[in-house]
């Protein structure tokens, strides 16, 4: 399988480069178990979702600790038929979690999320899961709807997407549990996310 995701990071001030290459540094611990790409519109991350997860967590809290306002945007996928196994990606929570009925999946994920460290960042996040080529989709859809209502991040219902908001730890679990939980272990499931952290709008 092949898990990853194109993760480009928006601060919105003149001192951009300072605050972008200063929260890079909170990739460094998953370095070694990530590959990067960089080019001049995202960074490319591929490898398994405890390390490509935290790892986007981490360096949108350290970007959010600073005062600016600060969003990032990422399209997270797995199961691409487009693209080849790598073997970095492996995951054994994919194949546990479709053996398991959809409300034990739901209890599980809530709990995984009540467990999630806790960073001392508040942000807000938005995002829409997208199951792809299965027909009972919206089963699944609907199925991380109800986790996430439950899950203690909800914020409400918009339009395409669900908003989030809370500590990032939480959050970012959130997520997490969406991308691995819902949707089946070998088939092609993708996030698009928008994350957003010191916004003037909640002033």
């Amino acid at each position: 399988m092949f898990i990853g995701a194109q993760v480009s990071l928006y601060p919105m001030t003149s001192g951009f480069v300072d605050v972008i290459t200063s929260s890079l540094g909170a990739l460094d611990p998953y370095r070694s178990d990530l590959r990067i790409e960089t080019d001049d519109v995202s960074t490319l991350m591929v490898g398994a979702p405890a390390p490509l997860i935290d790892g986007m967590r981490d360096l949108f809290a350290a970007a959010a600790r600073q005062p600016e306002h600060v969003t990032m945007h990422v399209t997270l996928s797995r199961g691409c038929p487009g693209e080849p196994d790598d073997p970095s990606c492996r995951c054994d929570v994919l194949t546990e979690a479709q053996s398991l009925p959809l409300d034990e999946r739901i209890a599980r994920a809530r709990q995984a999320v009540a467990d999630a460290p806790v960073l001392g960042v508040g942000i807000d996040l938005q995002f829409s899961l997208y199951v792809l080529g299965q027909d009972r989709h919206m089963d699944e859809i609907y199925g991380c709807i109800e986790f996430l209502k439950d899950s203690g991040t909800f914020f409400r219902s918009k339009n395409f997407c669900t908003r989030l908001r809370g500590d990032a730890g939480a959050t970012f679990e959130a997520v997490r549990q969406a991308f691995l939980r819902f949707g089946p272990a070998e088939g092609h499931v993708t996030i698009d996310l928008t994350a957003s952290a010191n916004s003037p709008s909640l002033s």
